[in-house]
């Protein structure tokens, strides 16, 4: 027998009418869990995320404490990086360390490909244990963009002014566009793969792209950023783009063949409506709002839920990632209000 799957938050990404305001959480598998906390006692992320069983777990969790509309896949933007040949370790305290960053065009052409069955079997694996046994909402898959994956492989790691990244892209158009053709290709073929393994949702995360302006984003970033939607499209599922600190860039983003835009607390739902944007809305509370006092939360939450149902095409998020210090119990009472208060 088929398992049903409350496809709610799939209508609400199509811009289709639903009967409450869905909602999921961006790093809403992990830190703040007692269970993951406890799993990170005796594992690091990439040894979870290649054990299906586990990773499928530490995914699923979420959605049984929280009553959530979809679940995230548990893993990381540098998953696939292994694969085309970067180095990379998730170093405690710091996030990824890239140890053969990318400083010319002879590094960008030892770049690989991904082959997603035989390099990323696990990655697969768990998207088909979840969608085929596990869960009762959809699955949504994920990948870095390009330019958030190139800042990393060529600062060696996280940076807080992307200075070499922005130097090459200035000084060296030939290899950086060369670098976004490669990176392209795996998000693709990466992306592809998932939806293929079950996946009902992609969201790209182009956390850091907001260190941009908007005309060098035309220039450097949006041509790569149409190609990778456009290639999608044709895989019939909703497609997310998200970005920290992207104010400026949204009515770029509504250029692009995409379904849903994921926006920051720095935008209101209202003000994005205003600017002219149509598509989906996705967000966006401050994670850091779910530290205050509950009658805080609960004022701010209904005000985002105000503006979204004004246009119905809404799903409700953070403005970022669940931090380690937000309580489980009040994500779940958060997730409660969201769908009490919207429903019609």
């Amino acid at each position: 027998m088929a398992r049903k799957i409350n496809e709610t938050i799939l209508k609400a990404f199509k811009g289709e009418k639903t009967d409450y305001t869905p909602v999921w959480y961006m790093r809403q598998a992990g830190r703040s869990q007692k269970e993951y906390r406890e799993l990170k006692e005796k594992y690091s992320l990439f040894e979870i995320t290649h054990q299906p069983e586990l990773c499928a777990y530490v995914t699923r969790l979420p959605v049984e404490q929280y009553g959530v509309d979809a679940a995230i896949l548990y893993k990381d933007i540098m998953s696939p990086l292994p694969a085309i040949g970067v180095d990379v370790e998730i170093q405690k305290g710091i996030g990824p360390v890239i140890h053969n960053p990318i400083k010319n065009a002879q590094d960008v052409e030892k770049l690989g490909k991904i082959n997603p069955e035989s390099d990323v079997p696990y990655v697969l694996d768990t998207i088909r244990l979840l969608t085929e046994e596990q869960l009762d909402v959809p699955l949504i898959g994920f990948s870095g963009a390009p330019f958030t994956i190139a800042s990393y492989m060529v600062e060696g790691g996280p940076s807080k002014n992307y200075h070499k990244t922005k130097a090459m892209m200035y000084n060296d158009e030939a290899t950086w566009f060369a670098l976004m053709d490669k990176l392209a290709d795996m998000v693709i073929t990466y992306v592809k793969a998932q939806i293929n393994a079950g996946a009902k949702a992609i969201q790209i995360f182009d956390s850091w792209v907001g260190a941009l302006n908007a005309p060098d984003y035309r220039k450097y970033i949006k041509p790569v950023m149409t190609r990778i939607f456009t290639e999608l499209k044709d895989e019939g599922v909703p497609l997310i783009l998200f970005g920290v600190g992207a104010r400026h860039l949204v009515l770029e983003w509504n250029d692009l063949p995409v379904d849903v835009l994921g926006l920051d607390w720095r935008m209101s739902i209202k003000e994005a409506r205003e600017l002219g944007i149509t598509k989906t809305l996705q967000g966006n509370l401050d994670p850091a709002i779910l530290l205050a006092d509950w009658d805080i939360i609960e004022q701010r939450t209904k005000a985002i839920l105000d503006e979204g149902t004004e246009q119905q095409n809404h799903v409700f998020n953070l403005g970022h990632g669940v931090t380690p210090e937000i309580k489980p119990e009040t994500l779940k009472k958060l997730t409660e209000i969201i769908h009490t208060y919207s429903k019609k």
